[in-house]
């Protein structure tokens, strides 16, 4: 297994890379607005979920044929980006006032959380970047190589939880606020919508 100080510094990497703007964090931020805390965090707890399946990926060379394979990573990406779109689609058509009430039932916590399912697993940048970061914190002789990439991953979820928590937390202290009135909503929903379909170009538009 990796050093006590090797799991420190791990850590403190983790840390920084989660609060560092990025899209997983500013979906976070964006679902826990228009959501509330609640949705918020269902949404972190999803996308920690997505990263078990990257970790695994890097432990057993998973990662690798996929990142050597153009046609996955394009396939990929581009469903992650409909999908973002799709998100996008709903936020600018949402219902604002008192008319949101009968016209839409808030999503559930099963919905939010299968959303940061797919929005982790739908972006092939994450498993690169795991394939790219993981193993620089791994020690041959430390033991199985398998077993500390596990165990890094665990670190790194460890680290997305606290710092998405937090972001999941503020945020929605800010759309409560917001919320009470119905052009802040209406302005709120727009600039989901417009933060949603740009991570979907972003996406559809990355390279390898």
């Amino acid at each position: 297994m990796p050093s006590f100080d090797t799991f420190i510094a791990f850590f403190g990497v983790s840390v920084l890379l989660g609060l560092s703007p990025g899209p997983d964090n500013v979906f976070v931020l964006m679902q826990s607005a228009l959501r509330g805390r609640r949705a918020g965090l269902f949404v972190v707890l999803g996308l920690c979920t997505g990263l078990l399946f990257h970790t695994a990926a890097v432990a057993l060379g998973l990662a690798a044929v996929f990142a050597a394979s153009a046609t996955a990573f394009t396939a990929l990406k581009l469903g992650g980006a409909a999908y973002l779109a799709y998100l996008a689609w709903q936020a600018f058509r949402a219902p604002t006032g008192s008319a949101a009430a009968p016209r839409a039932a808030p999503p559930g916590d099963a919905q939010m959380y299968r959303r940061g399912v797919i929005m982790n697993l739908s972006n092939p940048k994450v498993v690169i970047f795991f394939l790219a970061f993981l193993p620089q914190f791994v020690d041959a002789a430390q033991g199985r190589i398998g077993l500390q990439i596990v165990a890094l991953g665990g670190v790194f979820m460890l680290a997305t939880l606290l710092t998405f928590g937090a972001i999941a937390w503020f945020a929605a202290s800010v759309g409560q606020a917001l919320q009470r009135s119905a052009r802040a909503q209406q302005t709120l929903n727009w600039l989901a919508g417009a933060v949603f379909l740009g991570l979907a170009a972003r996406l559809a538009l990355s390279e390898r």
